[in-house]
């Protein structure tokens, strides 16, 4: 299979605002809202071409959400943006009330998620917002990798009908993805081919399991890395497909080990596969201040807590 490699570092928060630029030009009915934090969600190229289109809510995130459900029902497509914090926690009711239960078009694309928010610490770096999001009826839930894929989510959900939660961050991360990679709705992408183990990652812990992959290859372990964007709609077939090949499975993402993707994965295996699984993820604890590097050393959430569980999920099957 195609080796990733990556020539270049991009914020994925870049991604979005370059995938919201372009969606302005060619589809008319997209309009976005802002809860004071323009430069933040990278919305200024929007902005600039379509002003008529854009609405600066302040900040007012409960009052931003409201806006964006009633402006689906005259056919627009809302993109809400704000961080993960506010984009969640702060307005669940809102979320649930007026997008969810009434299942309106709105996507609410959140910035700045986990701990790779960095210094501004544990009251920013919200580390539930998956579980929150996932538990929402009729709710799909998106996690993307890197630019590209960011930028790709962003275009593709603004055709897919019904409530989004797109998920991205703060710091530059490297770039690995197809530049012009078709991104499906619930549909993962197998990165590597293994035998031994499956790597199931989303988010920024994709990269890190691709590293982790070679360091395994490099100790005789041959590991499938499968690229986890849609947590829901989880890819059901492609991680028990993998499993069955594999005989166990490591998931990994920046994310509370509790409501995330792996006790999604969880509850898969137990109604299918019962193979061994391990968890890399923050252990049910808020975060702190400090930089990304620092933090994801700190918690576990990098190569070295992948090959640590691999290595200790092996030795289960």
């Amino acid at each position: 299979m195609k080796k990733y490699t990556f020539t270049e570092k991009k914020d994925t928060r870049s991604g979005f605002g370059a995938g919201l630029a372009e969606l302005g030009d060619k589809n008319e009915n997209v309009v976005a809202l802002c809860a004071d934090l323009i430069g933040s969600l990278k919305m200024d190229k929007f902005i600039e071409n379509h002003p008529e289109r854009f609405f600066q809510v302040g900040i007012a995130e409960a009052n931003m959400i409201g806006i964006a459900a009633g402006l689906t029902i005259g056919g627009k497509i809302p993109f809400t943006g704000t961080f993960a914090n506010f984009s969640t926690g702060r307005v669940y009711d809102q979320i649930r009330q007026s997008v969810a239960y009434s299942g309106k078009n709105v996507k609410i694309c959140a910035s700045h998620a986990g701990l790779t928010l960095g210094e501004d610490g544990a009251t920013h770096q919200i580390l539930e917002d998956i579980g929150l999001m996932k538990m929402l009826p009729g709710m799909t839930v998106i996690n993307t990798c890197d630019y590209n894929q960011t930028k790709a989510a962003t275009i593709a959900i603004a055709d897919f009908d019904g409530p989004v939660y797109l998920r991205f961050g703060r710091p530059v991360v490297p770039v690995f993805m197809p530049e012009n990679e078709e991104f499906v709705v619930g549909k993962a992408i197998q990165l590597t081919e293994g035998t031994d183990v499956t790597i199931v990652a989303t988010g920024h812990l994709v990269w890190e399991a691709l590293q982790a992959s070679e360091q395994l290859e490099a100790k005789g372990i041959s590991a499938e890395v499968i690229n986890i964007h849609t947590i829901k709609p989880l890819d059901d077939a492609a991680i028990l497909k993998s499993v069955a090949k594999t005989g166990c499975i490591v998931t990994a993402e920046e994310h509370n080990i509790i409501g995330g993707l792996g006790e999604s994965v969880s509850r898969l295996l137990v109604q299918n596969s019962l193979v061994p699984q391990e968890f890399v993820a923050v252990n049910d604890s808020f975060g702190e201040s400090g930089t990304p590097a620092q933090l994801m050393e700190k918690y576990k959430l990098n190569d070295i807590a992948i090959v640590a569980a691999v290595e200790k999920v092996i030795k289960r099957k």
